[in-house]
């Protein structure tokens, strides 16, 4: 029987593979595979469903990751799901595999980062499994919401001549993987407490990457001004990445302008200390959670009165391809570089 090796569909192309058979048998299945969340109805809520799996040496890297740390951003980049739907998280459950090398104390740290999440966003963590593990530690958490129906925002929803909109920056969270990585690489062999790593100035992006907020304020000001995207994501794999998969489940295609990307300023600052260009970062870096969304022209009054909100691009017909346009007018055809889970 011949073999296929997983690295050739990549993350995505595996998921389409495993699940394009799968024949929904239930009648409160509303979405199954192929969003942000699924969605069930259930009385006259939706309840909204994600879950995620976080990986010691793939996803995260304890010689640099605080465990409290961990726990906290284990928690929001789930919140981040729901609130990409337009939806409200309420409950988590967290499962766990663990090594023999961790200590109960260890696992305190962890679920104080977890029950901190949950506090600031009013989610109650409501069961869970742990067992043991041959080596390291995994986090599996699976997040609960809801939404009206009539509120909730599908990747598939965008139109030719919506405005593309971002929240925050972007790049930001990659550069603070960065600086992580040159100072763990600086210091290998180095005593712990015999160097000071070299982040002085640079907090905001060591927490961007450590410490992600999922924009639940920004959920609310789209509440605020009666605003319903067309189509939505949170941008967990970078721009280039999450705008293709809006543009393909929509039909679409699009132009983002490459001097309209969020940039903060000292990302900027280290992306040229380490000879890389700060607008590929913020194109396929990843990690930065912020929402990607797209929203029909009537609402671009409100739009531009929104806080760290930026209008990126539009769509277009799906024929003109998914595109970015240079500081020059060059037109790019966009490549979705970011983070490929089977070719690394």
């Amino acid at each position: 029987m011949a073999r296929t090796e997983i690295a050739t569909l990549g993350e995505f192309g595996l998921i389409k593979h495993l699940t394009d058979k799968i024949t929904l048998q239930q009648p409160t299945t509303k979405k199954g595979v192929g969003d942000d969340a699924a969605v069930m109805a259930y009385g006259t809520k939706r309840t909204l469903v994600t879950t995620d799996l976080l990986l010691e040496g793939i996803h995260f890297n304890l010689e640099y990751v605080p465990l409290k740390h961990l726990g906290y951003k284990a928690v929001a980049v789930n919140l981040s799901d729901i609130y990409a739907m337009n939806g409200t998280p309420t409950q988590i459950t967290v499962s766990l595999g663990v090594s023999a090398r961790f200590s109960v104390e260890d696992l305190e740290e962890l679920y104080a980062g977890m029950r901190l999440a949950c506090e600031n966003y009013k989610v109650d963590m409501v069961g869970g499994d742990t067992c043991a593990s041959m080596n390291g530690l995994t986090i599996s958490i699976t997040c609960l919401g809801i939404a009206n129906d009539k509120d909730i925002v599908y990747r598939n929803g965008a139109k030719v001549n919506d405005l593309i909109c971002v929240t925050g920056n972007l790049g930001t969270a990659y550069m603070g993987l960065q600086l992580l990585e040159r100072e763990r690489i600086a210091n290998k062999g180095v005593r712990q407490g015999d160097s000071i790593p070299a982040f002085e100035g640079r907090e905001y992006l060591l927490e961007r990457q450590l410490k992600p907020e999922p924009r639940r304020d920004i959920i609310e000001q789209l509440r605020e001004l009666g605003i319903k995207p067309t189509a939505m994501m949170d941008v967990s794999d970078g721009l280039s990445s999450e705008i293709k998969h809006i543009c393909h489940q929509s039909n679409v295609g699009c132009a983002i302008y490459e001097d309209k990307i969020p940039i903060d300023f000292k990302a900027a600052e280290v992306a040229e200390e380490m000879n890389l260009n700060i607008v590929t970062c913020a194109l396929n870096g990843g990690e930065d959670y912020e929402l990607l969304f797209t929203c029909d022209l009537k609402d671009y009054e409100k739009l531009v009165t929104m806080h760290d909100v930026y209008l990126v691009g539009h769509i277009t017909k799906p024929e003109y391809g998914t595109m970015l346009i240079g500081r020059n007018g060059e037109e790019l055809e966009l490549q979705a570089q970011g983070w490929q889970a089977f070719n690394n």
